[in-house]
């Protein structure tokens, strides 16, 4: 199990892929996989069976997960994709130079 650079509710922009350069909010993270699950990013059409009588099936569209080393860091003060770094007690610091904002 690896420690992630991301938590849920972070900003992110794809780095890599059909969704290139697309930003979104992170909506689940899952450490044992290393993958994130981005808001309308990699949008996957999914069928879906009728669970109860009268109910509806049919085809839905669902976020799917992709890597997390697909993805980067906004950072809120600058707006741009930054790489992290850490400090003491756990802090999240963007690491642009001008910029040094603590996450």
């Amino acid at each position: 199990m690896s420690k992630m650079f991301v938590k849920t509710g972070d900003t992110v922009q794809v780095l890599s892929g059909k969704s290139k350069g697309v930003r979104g909010e992170v909506i689940a993270v899952s450490p044992k996989e290393n993958k994130v699950i981005v808001k309308k990013v990699q949008v996957v059409t999914k069928h879906v069976k009728p669970s109860r009588m009268g109910e509806q099936g049919g085809l839905v569209e669902v976020e799917s997960a992709l890597y997390a080393s697909k993805v980067q860091l906004v950072c809120p003060k600058c707006g741009e994709a930054v790489r992290v770094g850490h400090k003491k007690g756990g802090i999240r610091v963007c690491k642009n130079k001008e910029c040094g904002h603590e996450f």
